[in-house]
């Protein structure tokens, strides 16, 4: 079940980088994030409020770690996301999230001194050269070629701050449910992100509402907002973050299913080397480590504790 939730976190996310960019002439992007998050927020209190309010005095004796997830997972990396795709590629965004399981491992390892299987290692290294391989065409010159801006500065920013929020959502209050804390951490977020918006705003960057606009952000403030958020914490509780990372790089996939789809453009004998190596890196590093798991040892002995 918490694979199939990070299968549609990483769905929601595609069709949200495609549509910011689609918009990103007529919102600016701190503006953008801000209007996404807050009717986001809107739209879910009324179903969130009273549970926030049973659970208050959790949320008010771990302030600190709430707050801090909220500026991460709310209001820095989507609007880190909108800023750079003002002046970078798909491509180099795609390339860039792909980066996630990686940063995600370094930090778990290095920093926290959390235990990372070889296996999740060997796993995240077969999938990102699936999506180099998507990404060049199976081509090391397309590869070489690839061009870095200012907007991919902003991108990286935003990975490493998703890598960050990921493997610190482990400090997340136990007694705080999903509901609860996912309601306070929108809130918080979106109340913050509207003092640079403002600053925005004041520079003359005005948005231009029209229904494309306006069906944009709606999709935002419900898919790539709520439901994904919901599902990503999910998986990220059931599975850990390394290994839910790596379903990060179906990000190509799902970019390139939706061509074929939509725009007729042709599957290539490079499509299914990227797509074979992405999917063994899951299986190696999910799966068999799911399968292991399960195998009782014979030493195992029934416990007391409760």
């Amino acid at each position: 079940m918490a694979q199939l939730l990070l299968v549609f976190t990483v769905l929601f996310w595609v069709g949200n980088s495609v549509m910011a960019r689609a918009i990103h002439l007529e919102f600016p992007p701190v503006t953008l994030a801000a209007s996404r998050w807050t009717l986001a927020m809107l739209i879910l209190l009324p179903f969130v409020l009273p549970r926030i309010r049973r659970e208050w005095a959790v949320i008010r004796a771990h302030w600190p770690v709430i707050l801090l997830l909220s500026i991460l997972g709310v209001s820095c990396f989507n609007t880190f996301i909108y800023s750079g795709l003002q002046t970078t590629t798909a491509t180099n965004t795609t390339l860039m999230h792909s980066m996630i399981p990686v940063l995600i491992l370094l930090i778990s390892r290095f920093f926290l001194h959390h235990a990372v299987s070889m296996r999740q290692w060997l796993g995240v290294s077969l999938s990102l050269c699936g999506v180099l391989v998507l990404l060049s065409q199976a081509s090391l010159g397309a590869l070489l070629s690839l061009e870095f801006n200012r907007g991919d500065l902003w991108v990286f920013l935003a990975v490493a701050d998703w890598a960050l929020y990921s493997v610190l959502l482990r400090y997340k209050p136990l007694e705080l449910s999903g509901l609860a804390f996912l309601g306070i951490t929108i809130s918080v977020g979106a109340v913050m992100l509207w003092l640079p918006a403002v600053l925005e705003l004041s520079q003359g960057r005005m948005p231009e509402f029209s229904l494309q606009t306006g069906g944009t952000v709606l999709y935002m403030a419900i898919f790539p907002s709520i439901l994904a958020y919901l599902c990503w914490n999910r998986g990220v509780a059931e599975l850990g973050a390394p290994v839910a990372g790596l379903f990060i790089h179906l990000m190509p996939l799902f970019g390139l299913l939706m061509s074929v789809l939509f725009l007729g453009e042709q599957v290539q004998a490079f499509h299914f080397i990227g797509i074979a190596l992405i999917f063994a890196g899951i299986y190696l590093a999910v799966v068999t480590d799911t399968l292991r798991n399960l195998q009782p040892t014979k030493t195992q002995e029934p416990s007391c504790k409760s």
